[in-house]
């Protein structure tokens, strides 16, 4: 049985026991006592000094365990998936505690008990938005009612003209803040998309949304009053919709960006100009070419001058079917076995050294070291035989991309990742990143996917500049054809072995050099590169 929690001294006690040094642990006691304080809460001053107190290891606890499945592909694995849903309940719990906080706070003309007010809702705002970006970044639908809950929070500050009223903040790098303002940070969060921008990037914007959100205002709508192309609408439950849907205006906000584009377009001019991201107030954790790209993005995303789609989408229907791995695209594309292309075998530590991938080395294991050549080939059909092909449902798409979904269990996806993709009425495979993830309520994916241009040949490559030299194996690679009049081909390459000026031997029907010049694309497991012939 839960302990009742009757003053500050005895939830304070209760915290102090709780073992910080194990997350998992923590989580469910810091459950418990915010189970406590819902269901019998103490005095008004107690209960508000006790979620004060409470908050910052919860945040604490909640880090530590995000970093248990946060950039993990989807769909989670039983445990992480776990730690996911203790973080959720966290969040929940502690806004629905500051929610029952303020409904027992009185509001008068005094001062002190309107910031007190005010200091509560923010918690609430806060906290409730902590659910949204949990959600973002481990690639999960929100739960139904999740966005009325911010609105809603929202609503009651600005019905109650407190929403600009200053408040403690919850940052070290800010002493006062308020209610208007954490609610434009979440809105400005979603505004960069969230399920299209890498975990690291997520991050940045959660702080550059913070510190911008003083420079958005919110505005109410007169009848007949010109809209941007979205607005809020605190009685919808979704972050911003497009304004030619709204018929009433009672309800629309509308967004005045103007100074917060300025001050992108200022920031973005003085990183030009060699300045350093932590000069900016950008920080000191980020490079100047992240944050010039990432600015870009938020520069159309946050200003509504959303960049047109070059290519139209269509809705369409079909099966696709998806590989992943180089060594499964390598094998699917080829149509082959990857081998040597002088077709040797050489010995290495664990058996032949051509077979080096981790479910090869599973293989070895399996089936033994024999190194002679009819063991080796049967070894190399066993690994063939498991490679498998996912299926999905093709729902809509354009001369570059495709969005997809899967209803059934299957393999991981990764954000960024590199995929092969072939339409089940096409004999080709295309090289494929995917760019948008999330996993359904009901546990299906969707995925939003960007094709890398040119068709895919499947070759060998390997580094000739490094100790090794040319007396190092070969190994899987692509290479992309020319597209378009001007195009040039490209290389696909694993991740990391991109260097300017690096030397390849590329290994079609000959062996032949290039030199690697730039980066077009990349993923957590791949590069696309051009190159010059040397």
């Amino acid at each position: 049985m839960a302990t009742r929690i009757s003053n500050y001294k005895t939830g304070s006690e209760l915290i102090a026991q709780v073992p910080m040094t194990n997350p998992p642990a923590a989580s469910q006691e810091f459950e418990q006592i915010l189970d406590s304080l819902l269901a019998d809460p103490p005095d008004r001053e107690s209960y508000f000094q006790l979620l004060e107190h409470i908050r910052s290891p919860i945040v604490f606890v909640a880090e530590e365990l995000a970093k248990r499945y946060m950039a993990r592909p989807v769909p989670l694995a039983e445990l992480e998936d776990g730690f996911f849903r203790q973080i959720v309940r966290l969040w929940t719990k502690l806004a629905k505690a500051y929610a029952q906080c303020a409904e027992n706070s009185p509001l008068d003309s005094e001062p002190s008990q309107a910031r007190r007010f005010a200091t509560l809702l923010h918690r609430c705002i806060h906290f409730t938005g902590m659910i949204i970006l949990e959600h973002h970044g481990a690639r999960r639908e929100l739960p139904g009612g999740l966005w009325l809950d911010l609105h809603g929070h929202y609503g009651t500050a600005e019905d109650l003209r407190v929403a600009t009223l200053p408040v403690p903040s919850l940052s070290s790098a800010h002493s006062e803040t308020h209610c208007a303002a954490a609610y434009l940070t979440f809105v400005l969060c979603d505004m960069a998309g969230g399920y299209n921008i890498e975990l690291r990037d997520q991050a940045l914007v959660r702080r550059w949304a913070a510190s911008s959100a003083g420079l958005v205002d919110l505005h109410t709508v007169a009848v007949g009053e010109k809209l941007p192309p979205f607005v809020i609408d605190l009685m919808q439950d979704i972050a911003l919709r497009p304004s030619a849907e709204c018929l009433r205006t009672d309800q629309i906000r509308r967004l005045e960006v103007s100074r917060l584009a300025d001050r992108l377009s200022q920031i973005r001019q003085k990183l030009r100009q060699g300045l350093a991201p932590s000069k900016l107030g950008l920080g000191d954790d980020c490079s100047s070419t992240q944050c010039v790209r990432l600015l870009s993005h938020l520069s159309r995303q946050w200003s509504q001058a959303r960049a047109i789609r070059k290519f139209r989408r269509h809705k369409t229907s079909g099966g696709v079917e998806i590989c992943a791995g180089f060594e499964e695209m390598h094998y699917f594309i080829s149509g082959a076995i990857f081998r040597q292309p002088d077709g040797s075998v050489r010995e290495g530590p664990l058996g032949v050294a051509n077979i080096r991938s981790h479910r090869e080395y599973e293989q070895l294991f399996a089936f033994g070291f024999d190194s002679s050549q009819r063991a080796v080939q049967n070894r190399q059909e066993a690994i063939a035989a498991a490679y498998q092909l996912d299926t999905w449902e093709m729902v809509d798409q354009s001369a570059n991309g495709f969005r997809l979904i899967r209803k059934v269990g299957g393999r991981k996806v990764a954000h960024g990742q590199l995929i092969a993709l072939r339409p089940r009425d096409s004999d080709r495979f295309l090289l494929a990143q995917t760019t948008w993830l999330m996993q359904e309520n009901r546990g299906g994916l969707t995925v939003g996917i960007r094709a890398l241009p040119g068709l895919p040949a499947a070759v060998s490559a390997r580094q000739v500049d490094t100790a090794d030299g040319p007396g190092q194996l070969y190994q899987r690679a692509f290479l992309l054809s020319a597209l378009g009049a001007d195009a040039k081909q490209s290389l696909v390459l694993p991740a990391g072995w991109f260097r300017p000026g690096r030397v390849v031997e590329v290994f079609t029907d000959d062996a032949w050099q290039v030199r690697l010049t730039t980066v077009l694309d990349s993923g957590p497991d791949f590069e696309r590169v051009a190159f010059d012939v040397c």
